[in-house]
């Protein structure tokens, strides 16, 4: 579809982003449900009613569920209580909802230990393949570099150093990628 005639307000409805600090995706008072219903009202249908059903919750619980954390029985808990890990995997599931075409990503693990920065990436790589949609994803995990995508483009002082897609991406090794920054 092409978005780029639309006014802003109609655009910011196929445009998704994550933070790089977990804390900034979901509003912390609100509670799980809650903010999964404020992602449903993003770019869609704005009645007063979206989210306030049976069917709504039960939608939820069955993407929440998907994380493999137990969260669709803590539909009714307060967002803040999370942790960073938690709240990043969240905030991806409510980005990519409806109608999205484009997600950006700020170094969407940066904050987040290990086994949760694991999870979250894995789980963007699926979403962003299962719905064919855009991702421009800006990291500093080399191994993320290789592993996501279909073009790599390395900016340096603003400017663009590298870009590459294609067979030459696919032949780009980890010694190699690396030797860029020394």
């Amino acid at each position: 579809m092409e978005i780029s005639k639309l006014a802003d307000y109609q655009r910011s409805g196929f445009i998704s982003r994550i933070f790089q600090n977990p804390m900034q995706g979901t509003a912390p008072e609100m509670t799980l449900l809650e903010n999964f219903r404020l992602a449903a009202l993003r770019g869609g249908n704005r009645r007063l009613r979206t989210g306030l059903n049976a069917d709504f919750r039960k939608q939820v619980a069955e993407e929440v569920s998907r994380l493999n954390m137990g969260l669709e029985e803590r539909l009714e808990q307060k967002m803040g209580s999370f942790s960073g890990g938690q709240r990043q995997a969240l905030s991806l599931l409510m980005a990519t909802r409806g109608e999205t075409s484009v997600l950006l990503m700020d170094e969407p693990t940066a904050a987040l230990d290990p086994a949760s920065a694991a999870l979250v990436f894995n789980l963007a790589c699926s979403i962003v393949k299962e719905k064919a949609i855009t991702c421009l994803m800006v990291t500093h995990d080399l191994k993320h570099c290789l592993q996501a995508g279909t073009r790599l483009i390395q900016f340096a002082e603003g400017r663009i150093r590298r870009d590459l897609s294609g067979a030459e991406k696919a032949q780009l090794g980890f010694a190699e990628l690396a030797a860029w920054f020394a």
